[in-house]
């Protein structure tokens, strides 16, 4: 009985780790019959796993998703994930499922073997979060935001936007995007006829939804990167283009992915749209990435780049 409940343990592991398996190769990885395959497979379903079966010879097994939720199974490093998410989302910025969250994590700690729980706690004990990040998201407006993405149903909304100006949307939402310290919704504003992001901490989905809308092809770039170019367009009072003698792969691991958005031009040179307060700032920020640039259309950040080089060469000079 030991040997058979290992084995069912290994077998749904197996069935977790790929979408989709032959019955060969299933009684392969176990060293058994594929008769005992079957057999295994109606064990599992029984116990409340849905695996579904394929006839013929290109079928297989597939483990879909149930109705009833029955127990996981987790390695040591996904127990060790889940409980360390499970923390973050009790603290996060989605306001409504920290005591679910708080909670889940209960039972799933006495359920960890010792060495594990000790992994777990020291997460714990040994991360502090700083309060602040970002404003918190009622997961209620969440999940109504994610279900008219899902079902592509129109979403109407009241709107603050940062300068305090109220106004009511109608969009057709595509998707959330999170930056980790604020939710960003991108969808198709129908009496703009063009992409729009909105905070959404900003806005009040009005219910019900719909109607139904057809979908449509992402902004350039992907749905993060239009985020990404809005949050770096607001966040800076100056912005200036420049050619980098670097790969764009080089560059991206230089600057923070919401600040600056960066373009390959070639295999040894990239655009980047650069952003900061002042011409000035901008000079050093540039100087900071130790690279190569050129100044492309921007008569302000060439003269704060030139006195800044001049600058520099007096400080080595003296």
């Amino acid at each position: 009985m030991l040997e058979t409940s290992a084995r069912l343990l290994r077998l749904l592991s197996l069935l977790q780790a790929r979408r989709d398996w032959s019955g060969a190769e299933l009684a392969d990885r176990l060293g058994v019959s594929t008769r005992t395959i079957r057999a295994d497979v109606d064990r599992l379903r029984s116990l409340g796993y849905p695996v579904h079966a394929t006839p013929g010879v290109a079928g297989g097994y597939r483990l879909g998703a149930g109705a009833a939720l029955p127990p996981l199974l987790l390695d040591d490093d996904a127990a060790v994930a889940v409980a360390v998410g499970l923390r973050t989302a009790a603290g996060g910025t989605v306001s409504g499922i920290e005591e679910t969250s708080m909670r889940a994590l209960a039972n799933l700690e006495q359920m960890l073997p010792a060495r594990l729980r000790q992994r777990v706690n020291a997460w714990q004990t040994y991360t502090v979060a700083i309060s602040g990040g970002g404003p918190v998201i009622d997961a209620d407006v969440l999940t109504t935001i994610v279900r008219a993405c899902r079902d592509r149903e129109r979403l109407r909304f009241d709107y603050r936007a940062h300068d305090g100006a109220a106004s009511l949307r109608d969009v057709e939402p595509h998707r959330l995007v999170s930056t980790g310290r604020r939710w960003y919704l991108v969808g198709w504003d129908r009496d703009r006829g063009d992409w729009r992001s909105f905070r959404v901490d900003r806005l009040s989905p009005r219910t019900p939804t719909g109607p139904r809308f057809a979908s449509r092809e992402p902004p350039e770039g992907g749905f993060a990167e239009y985020v990404a170019r809005g949050v770096s367009a607001v966040l800076w009072a100056y912005r200036a283009r420049v050619r980098v003698h670097a790969p764009a792969e080089v560059v991206v691991q230089r600057v923070p992915p919401t600040t600056w958005s960066v373009a390959a031009i070639d295999d040894e040179t990239c655009l980047v749209d650069a952003g900061a307060d002042t011409p000035q700032l901008l000079a050093v920020y540039l100087g900071a990435l130790d690279l190569d640039f050129d100044v492309l259309d921007a008569p302000e950040l060439a003269a704060a780049t030139r006195r800044l080089a001049d600058r520099y060469a007096r400080a080595a000079r003296e």
